[in-house]
């Protein structure tokens, strides 16, 4: 290798390197926030929430392709087309909703725990809405994952059934989503990278979610302003957390363009495992070893999932 060769590879690999790191902070950041207002700031508005992230999805999104350009613009080149992205925003805002409510009444560690079997639910909509079929090997590889949860579930001391179902409703309302996109949008000049996509989806969840917020959260803007009068902080911590959503998802496609796809699953799930300790540590959640050891059992399974579905593809 030249000696001009070495140092453009080293700034790659710390390039590299740092967006990792970035989408680390940003994906724990949004979670752990996420909690401490919804459990221990008083801020119990998980549709408010959803439309905060949401609103600055829509707004960043517009930033970074129409005046930064960071990807060429995609328009949208039809009725059938927008009504999809349409569909696919509502499931959206269905599985972070649902994910955001569970956060009020379950630890970090627990929603990681379930929110790791999203490759089974994803799986099981592949199969039902396309009939496609993977090696038997591959599904075994799911009995761990399913398994996990469940002896994490017994192994949890801070279990809650409403918060179980609306964790398990919010991952297996991603995994629809995911199998849902590809269907939808994989027709010839349809398929948009994941930066438009967030872009056209954004404004829409902020329509379906202002007048929910007003019906289900009706007193959400009474209690949001005197709550920001008794904790000065509280605008800063949900301007920081709503710009943290939008850069999960920015860094999600940067990784995923820079490294791949598969790289991405598994750092994604070295990234659950990160966030379950982080959680430990700042809200002191009491854990057992059967929970533990239920969530590595998930992970682990979901480790040979993505190998297996590799090597037999």
């Amino acid at each position: 290798m030249s000696s001009t060769q070495q140092p453009s590879s080293k700034k790659q690999t710390l390039f590299i390197a740092s967006l990792i790191i970035l989408w680390y902070s940003s994906n724990i950041g949004v979670l752990l926030l996420n909690k401490y207002l919804l459990s221990n700031y008083g801020f119990k508005f998980p549709i408010f929430l959803t439309m905060c992230h949401m609103s600055a999805c829509a707004f960043l999104s517009y930033i970074s392709i129409v005046f930064i350009k960071l990807v060429p613009l995609q328009p949208i080149k039809s009725r059938p087309q927008f009504l999809k992205i349409a569909t696919l925003s509502v499931v959206f805002c269905c599985s972070v909703v649902g994910g955001n409510i569970s956060l009020r009444y379950l630890p970090v560690s627990f929603n990681q725990a379930v929110g790791a079997t999203t490759p089974f639910f994803t799986a099981l909509f592949a199969y039902l809405m396309t009939f496609k079929r993977e090696a038997w090997v591959t599904y075994a590889a799911l009995v761990p994952v399913v398994t996990g949860v469940v002896i994490a579930s017994g192994g949890e001391p801070g279990f809650h059934w409403f918060g179980f179902i609306m964790c398990i409703s919010a991952t297996a309302a991603r995994a629809f989503k995911s199998v849902l996109q590809g269907i939808l949008l994989s027709s010839e000049g349809e398929t948009l990278n994941s930066m438009n996509l967030l872009l056209y989806m954004s404004p829409i969840a902020v329509l379906v979610l202002v007048p929910t917020a007003l019906v289900m959260e009706p007193n959400v803007l009474e209690v949001i302003i005197s709550l920001g009068r008794q904790h000065r902080y509280m605008w800063l911590l949900l301007f920081i957390n709503s710009t943290l959503a939008y850069s999960a998802n920015l860094l999600n496609f940067l990784v995923t363009k820079h490294t791949s796809a598969l790289t991405l699953q598994v750092l994604g799930n070295a990234k659950g495992a990160v966030a379950v300790v982080i959680s430990i540590l700042l809200f002191r959640n009491p854990v057992t070893a059967v929970g533990i050891g239920g969530f590595t059992m998930t992970v682990l399974g979901v480790v040979a999932y993505g190998e297996a579905k590799r090597r037999f593809r």
